[in-house]
């Protein structure tokens, strides 16, 4: 026990000796402080300026501001109160220089308390674990010697000792740690159940030109005061001279007259308020219901076709339909002149002996839900045709041989001008408006076995025109010779025929099966390169067809009063195709030369008559 203990008592007087002799070596607490007692001199630079004792004394204030220097200050916006720009006057001071996300906590907060408390506890547990582990060792030092005799004397009762020993010291190293307490942080908290991320907000803001403005004025004088009183005098003046020689009875109906006069009036003047823009909305919105079908419009074009050996197709877009059109065949197409979206639709019947009432229709392809100019009439409409200088007059022939003309541009439902017998109507159904040739026929052609159902000129070539029939052929004609230049049968009665106004050679037929056919003569003179089926064959006919002007597109009508718009592939409307070096030649020259090449051919084989 006595070479153990003596290493351990010589450290503690060696260290009580040293602490000894640095107390006996410290300063005393007295020394020092005359120097601090001793007085400063001032040291003054050698720039200093030297000033008066009221230059001293003097005060000068300066006030901080919290605006911002940079800030621009000629901010301007368009105030479309005024109409004019101007200039505005708040402008944002902030200025941010540094911005940081902190974790640091108060102490006196909950969650500092609960932090600090928690440091303690670990604090603690470390300094009870130092001191079992001093305590164990002495215990081993003590108990040395101990075991040493223990051992001499009985060995039987070693691994018992042994295990209780190692028992207690497990229990004495091995400190019981505090359960841990999960702590939130109450600057970047956020629930399991929301844990999303959120795009930050933006500002949008845009800046239009400002709406058209007109500034009217005028002068009122004496006398143009004085002439408008005069015009009002005189008109009730004369209204009370047709009073007095009217009778009882015709006064009554002209008050009633008057009456429903300015209802309807008044009615049209609150209607009107709104048309255009409720007009403009209804656009908007079917723009939006068939954007898919503006898109395929506009853009779409099928790539297939590189691969159908020069064939094409049809692809559908909009169907025009109105519930006031129920049960009435189309019975005439035509696109306006001016206006390339307008086109209008005659209604009627081809059934002789059930014949009804009729209905012209405009509608635009930018409204494809409901026309936009409705008029009924007491007959069927056989045909129709749009002025080329006025677009804004449509002729209609109707079945009872009347001929009526309407004004688009006045929102009366009747015709502007209706013939009668007076001014001697037809006595038949009026099957074709036009002025384009005399009352006396010049040539007769033996043509079809059947009704011929349409004819139509070709717009380039001034000598060939082309005719369709219930026989089902289609013939195209030169009207120099007696005999056909070229005859395709359809298999089905043919409704109606017209050329394309893009080339010479392009035309396209309808047939009572439901069957659409284009033909390109310069690609194949024998048949046709589209025939697909617009409708079902067991419900609808088709009637007519049509080109649009500048579209590649066809509108086509059956006889439940449909029309169906369809775009043509690029097959259909094939274009020369450029040369290295050379310009495509276009125009109705060239047209021209194209189709009289396909009818020279024809023509060295049949012989005039």
């Amino acid at each position: 026990m006595a070479p153990k203990q003596q290493p351990r008592k010589q450290s503690t007087t060696v260290s009580r000796g040293a602490r000894k002799r640095d107390e006996d070596s410290g300063t005393e607490v007295g020394e020092g402080t005359d120097e601090w007692a001793q007085s400063k001199a001032t040291v003054r630079p050698p720039d200093q300026l030297e000033l008066t004792d009221a230059e001293l004394k003097e005060e000068f204030t300066r006030i901080l501001t919290a605006n911002n220097p940079h800030a621009p200050q000629n901010i301007v916006r368009y105030s479309f109160k005024e109409g004019t720009y101007k200039l505005i006057g708040f402008v944002n001071q902030l200025a941010v220089h540094y911005s940081q996300v902190g974790n640091l906590i108060p102490k006196d907060s909950d969650e500092g308390r609960r932090q600090h408390y928690r440091d303690e506890l670990v604090a603690g547990s470390q300094e009870s674990a130092k001191v079992t582990v001093s305590e164990t060792e002495l215990l081993e030092e003590e108990e040395g010697p101990k075991e040493a005799e223990a051992e001499t004397g009985s060995q039987t009762d070693v691994p018992a000792a042994e295990a209780a020993e190692k028992v207690a010291e497990e229990e004495l190293t091995t400190p019981k740690q505090p359960k841990e307490r999960k702590l939130t942080n109450q600057f970047n908290f956020s629930e399991r159940a929301s844990q999303t991320f959120n795009n930050p907000l933006r500002d949008r803001e845009c800046q239009m030109e400002p709406p058209p403005r007109t500034n009217f004025s005028a002068t009122a004088n004496q006398w143009e005061i004085y002439d408008a009183y005069v015009e009002e005098l005189e008109k009730q003046e004369k209204t009370k001279e047709k009073e007095k020689t009217k009778t009882p009875v015709a006064k009554k109906m002209g008050k009633m007259a008057m009456r429903k006069t300015t209802s309807m009036e008044s009615q049209s003047d609150d209607i009107t308020k709104v048309t255009q823009a409720a007009k403009i909305v209804e656009r908007m919105v079917n723009q939006n219901t068939y954007d898919d079908i503006a898109q395929g419009f506009k853009y779409y074009e099928d790539a297939a076709d590189e691969y159908r050996d020069q064939e094409g197709t049809l692809l559908p877009l909009w169907k025009f339909q109105n519930d006031k059109a129920k049960r009435l065949a189309v019975t005439a197409l035509c696109w306006n002149p001016k206006y390339k979206d307008l086109f209008a639709v005659g209604h009627g019947s081809y059934d002789f002996m059930k014949q009804s009432r009729g209905v012209l229709l405009l509608y635009s392809m930018k409204n494809p839900s409901f026309p936009e100019y409705i008029f009924s009439s007491d007959s069927g409409i056989m045909c129709l045709d749009i002025h080329v200088d006025h677009p804004y007059l449509v002729a209609v022939g109707h079945y009872d041989g009347n001929v009526a003309i309407y004004n688009l541009k006045k929102p009366h439902f009747q015709p502007a001008f209706r013939s009668s017998a007076k001014s001697g109507k037809h006595t038949d159904p009026v099957w074709q408006c036009s002025k384009s040739y005399s009352s006396q026929f010049l040539d007769t052609y033996d043509a079809h076995n059947m009704a011929v159902d349409a004819v139509s000129w070709n717009p380039y070539h001034t000598k060939v025109f082309m005719s369709c029939s219930s026989d089902w052929t289609v013939k195209i004609w030169d009207h120099t010779i007696k005999t056909p230049m070229f005859i395709y049968d359809l298999n089905s009665a043919v409704g109606d025929v017209a050329w394309a106004p893009y080339s010479s050679t392009v035309f396209a037929a309808v047939t009572t099966d439901g069957k659409t056919h284009v033909f390109d003569l310069s690609i194949n003179k024998y048949e046709a390169i589209c025939n697909q089926p617009v409708v079902a064959k067991k419900k609808n006919k088709i009637t007519h067809v049509q080109f649009n002007p500048i579209h590649p597109i066809i509108i086509v009508g059956d006889d439940r009063g449909h029309v169906t718009c369809l775009k043509l592939s690029p097959n259909l409307r094939k274009m020369p195709k450029e040369k290295k070096g050379q310009e495509v030649q276009k125009g109705p020259a060239v047209e021209i030369a194209k189709l009289d090449k396909l009818l020279n051919l024809v023509r060295e084989v049949k012989p005039k008559i």
